[in-house]
């Protein structure tokens, strides 16, 4: 296999997912917008489909494999032998996008013998994104303008995240999800309260949960609940990439992507 180009692939990643988030906020936008449930009862729109036709435009000439949410009955007979592959998530927190309250992304990450090497999540109404390389160690935020040539110039402007803040012994912020608190993070929650922590609870929706833990406005995600690895590959990069670790919450190993079942274990994040 021809060595991988990781900041070629990014650069792809990118516009693919800036694009996808247009298509995403046509639709946001509009006056009213249509949803269906999928077997498992989760919600699926227009705008996850548009963004996953997107994305796919994109990827696809690279000639790397697309695991994605709206593709994800891949057999694992064809997907077993890929040492790398996309892991895609056209528009992760379709709850929140429901909800309109602005907290859902598109997930684009690159998985290599199933470590995520490359992470880009963009959030379309702030127009934020969150990228990484890591096998450069480095993560990054900006703020997309809509300036001509913002593509072009993108690498030129990169902002690196900074190193996660200190908050001291006593005090830790763990992150909750708006739409899966459950009885197991709450236990989680009063556990570390036991052990004399003043705790504080962030709450976010979407892979944004990966990013606020980044950027260090967090100390920890528990996460306790089901997720899938298109939720979780590309926060996994960015997270990484800033030195903060992505395991399984009973063996302490790290998450592996592109597994027969595409479920992940319950995590955490520190």
């Amino acid at each position: 296999m021809n060595p991988i180009d990781l900041d070629q692939q990014l650069s792809l990643a990118i516009k693919a997912s800036m694009e996808a988030g247009n298509v995403i906020m046509d639709i946001y936008t509009s006056s009213n917008f249509e949803t269906e449930f999928k077997e498992d009862n989760s919600p699926l729109t227009k705008a996850d489909t548009e963004s996953n036709r997107v994305i796919e435009s994109y990827l696809k000439e690279t000639g790397i494999p697309i695991i994605s949410e709206e593709n994800k009955t891949l057999d694992y007979g064809n997907r077993k032998n890929w040492e790398v592959c996309w892991m895609v998530d056209p528009l992760d927190g379709t709850k929140e996008f429901i909800k309109r309250n602005g907290e859902f992304t598109v997930n684009i990450a690159l998985i290599l013998k199933g470590t995520p090497v490359l992470g880009v999540i963009y959030v379309p109404v702030t127009r934020e994104l969150y990228y990484a390389n890591v096998e450069k160690g480095k993560s990054y935020k900006i703020s997309v303008s809509d300036a001509d040539g913002v593509l072009n110039d993108l690498f030129s402007r990169e902002r690196q995240l900074l190193p996660k803040e200190k908050l001291g012994p006593s005090k830790i912020k763990v992150v909750g999800s708006r739409s899966h608190m459950n009885e197991q993070t709450e236990k989680f929650i009063e556990e570390l309260k036991k052990e004399g922590k003043n705790v504080e609870i962030v709450s976010k929706g979407s892979s944004l949960k990966f990013c606020i833990v980044a950027e260090g406005k967090a100390d920890i995600y528990p996460r306790v609940a089901p997720t899938m690895e298109w939720d979780t590959a590309a926060g996994h990069a960015i997270c990484s990439s800033m030195g903060l670790t992505v395991t399984n919450w009973e063996t302490g190993e790290d998450l592996v992507y592109n597994k027969e079942n595409l479920l992940n274990p319950f995590f955490i994040v520190k």
